[in-house]
């Protein structure tokens, strides 16, 4: 790198160009800060030092991202097994594994009775391949009905058994579920919604079961284990309310004392080049393994877009548009959510964050998405450690562009994080235990290291990096340009405590700087 004038190296008071932009002045000062959530308090200030560190250990070669050239309608047509026809019957609710959930209890129970007026049944496919026209064929009206041509209307429950295969596709414009009859559907087998539409439907309206209150009920759609769900082509309106298992576009595992009896394997599926709108949930997985997600658009479902949940893990989240969001994140991954893609996705307009990784979620990748105009952060980390986010573009969300809490060796290489109101980057730790947590069930340290490398961090309202009290930082090759403020680049936390330094090494000399307590380094020495 060119010189500096010795201006530069008497103080950094007159600016400074970097990448061609001019930075303005320098200051060392942590005022910042107190703009940011308050951190946890420490006992003892920790001292910190500023060194070089070597450059080779922070090469990393661009992710190796999953091949998604399969994940196609004609490779979904592909799964679907015609070669034994499957039959209808009509029973009981009561007694039947895939419908425990939504009867155990008199309240649940009450529900079905009131909508069916009498003992609550639901429609078994079983034993082979069946479509909607073949129920309307063999069941009456008040149960499942042909409505206009190729729209159909389900009065009644429907039942996917293990098995068995139910095909919404291409001939069906569209299922609907009646929400005054209770109807929903629940997949115990291999159910595909293919080139349709599937909408909760509120017969009093003759339209879709628009979100009213998050305890009125909407039909839904659950994927229990040991099943295959596959959504492609498709339009799905309308599905869920606030009650277990009944958010939206569900798969999931059984309940634990299900799934001890049951054995069932993990489910899975696809859900590809569809849109999702107006569900309590847009998704929602639990314990589900391999599950792919792309190329979908989630828009105006209330609480999140995808919320991926607890021990759920190799799933693929990539090129899904996902905005207005009404209550809380675009795209969740929560609790164990593991070994995981999340790439080329745009999530923007959205009540909380665009993405979160969130409860001990680990060893993910979130690459190369768009995250934009969220009204809280853009990308958020909370107690989930081991994770790379790199080549993502976080512009000008309401807070901070990537935030970082209680998680350790977080890699952040070649993002731009632009225009936030708050912070570029923002490290934190914090003491969750007094809040309603539960610590046994999410436990958490207050620890925070991370790894900055390359990418840009501009124009963000408060600070360009601002971190506190971390186990260690190391940057290099980050690109600070267009500051906001008069007085130029200001770090905030630890870093605007060693500001000169930093800059010292790492934009004068072109050094890797590593930040790191002086009690750590005692400690290696004993």
């Amino acid at each position: 790198m060119k010189e500096q004038p010795d201006t530069f190296k008497q103080g950094l008071g007159i600016g400074l160009l970097c990448g061609g932009v001019l930075l303005g002045s320098l200051h060392l000062t942590a005022a910042h800060a107190a703009e940011s959530e308050p951190t946890q308090t420490l006992k003892e200030a920790k001292t910190y030092t500023v060194t070089s560190a070597p450059t080779e250990p922070l090469h990393l070669e661009a992710p190796t991202l999953p091949d998604l050239s399969g994940y196609t309608a004609e490779a979904v047509e592909a799964k679907v097994d015609r070669s034994q026809k499957g039959t209808v019957v009509v029973r009981r609710m009561l007694q039947q594994d895939a419908l425990k959930d939504f009867i155990g209890g008199n309240e649940r129970l009450r529900e079905w009775v009131k909508r069916q007026n009498g003992m609550p049944h639901a429609i078994f496919v079983e034993g082979g391949y069946v479509t909607p026209e073949e129920l309307a064929a063999q069941l009456p009206d008040n149960q499942f009905a042909e409505v206009e041509p190729g729209v159909y209307l389900a009065r009644l429950p429907i039942v996917v058994a293990q098995g068995a295969t139910l095909q919404v596709g291409k001939d069906t414009k569209e299922l609907r579920l009646s929400q005054e009859r209770g109807s929903f559907l629940v997949n115990d087998g291999m159910l595909f919604i293919t080139d349709t539409r599937l909408t909760a439907w509120r017969e009093a309206d003759n339209g879709p079961a628009t979100f009213r209150d998050p305890d009125e009920f909407r039909p839904f759609l659950v994927s229990w284990g040991g099943s295959e769900l596959y959504i492609s082509g498709s339009v799905v309106t309308s599905l869920g309310y606030n009650t277990s298992k009944s958010y939206g576009v569900s798969i999931t595992q059984y309940t634990p004392g299900m799934h001890e009896r049951l054995k069932r394997e993990e489910p899975t599926g696809w859900l590809i080049d569809s849109e999702f709108i107006d569900h309590w949930y847009g998704f929602y997985c639990y314990e589900a393994a391999d599950v792919v997600i792309k190329g979908n658009t989630y828009r105006d479902n209330i609480v999140y877009g995808i919320d991926p949940h607890d021990r759920s893990h190799g799933l693929i989240i990539a090129e899904n548009i996902v905005h207005g969001t009404k209550k809380k994140h675009g795209i969740i991954i929560s609790r164990e959510v593991d070994d995981s893609w999340i790439i080329n996705n745009k999530s923007y307009d959205n009540k909380l964050s665009g993405i979160v990784i969130d409860r001990n979620s680990i060893n993910n990748l979130i690459a190369y998405n768009e995250v934009t105009q969220n009204e809280a952060d853009g990308i958020t980390l909370y107690e989930s450690s081991n994770n790379l986010l790199w080549g993502n573009k976080v512009l000008n969300n309401a807070r901070h562009g990537i935030r970082v809490r209680n998680s350790v060796n977080i890699r952040l290489y070649e993002n731009i994080s632009a225009a936030n109101n708050l912070t570029g980057v923002y490290g934190h730790i914090k003491d969750l235990s007094d809040t309603d947590r539960n610590i046994e069930l999410d436990p958490f340290d207050t620890k925070i290291s991370m790894i900055v490398v390359g990418g840009t961090l501009a124009a963000n309202g408060s600070s360009p990096l601002s971190i506190d009290s971390p186990l260690s930082v190391e940057l290099y090759r980050v690109n600070l340009i267009a500051p906001t403020k008069s007085t130029g680049i200001s770090f905030a936390g630890v870093l605007g405590e060693k500001q000169e330094e930093i800059l010292d090494l790492m934009v004068r000399r072109d050094m890797a700087v590593l930040i790191d307590p002086v009690e750590s380094q005692a400690e290696l020495q004993d």
